[in-house]
């Protein structure tokens, strides 16, 4: 069964930094290509970036393109993101997904993490 377990949310100020985790399991990881989606309130999710299976490539949403930085370690299946000059409208609950792009992303089937960017 697959399982994806994301933590490092919570509430930070605009221009602040977040890093966050996802723990997979229930899959052979270093096989699968990976991306993070977010869903603000109110909206549909929205792909924010992709990584390749060895972590060679990356991509991003526009939105937060220099921004946010994607990155996995394969040894401990576990992706990351790293989110830095955040913006109030960064926040949303954040997960993981196997996939690479917004088109080929599988469906979120876990339960996120919050992430709040706020003064």
């Amino acid at each position: 069964e697959v399982q994806l377990v994301e933590s490092g949310g919570g509430l930070v100020q605009p221009g602040g930094s977040l890093r966050l985790s996802c723990a997979a399991s229930g899959f052979t990881f270093s096989s699968s290509t990976m991306s993070w989606v977010r869903q603000a309130p109110g909206k549909g999710l929205e792909w924010v970036s992709g990584i390749s299976t060895a972590g060679r490539s990356t991509v991003y949403a526009d939105s937060v393109k220099g921004r946010f930085t994607i990155s996995r370690d394969n040894a401990r299946n576990t992706v990351y993101l790293q989110m830095t000059s955040l913006k109030p409208e960064d926040t949303a609950v954040y997960y993981c997904v196997r996939g690479y792009t917004s088109r080929d992303r599988e469906p979120t089937t876990s339960q996120g993490t919050q992430v709040t960017v706020s003064s």
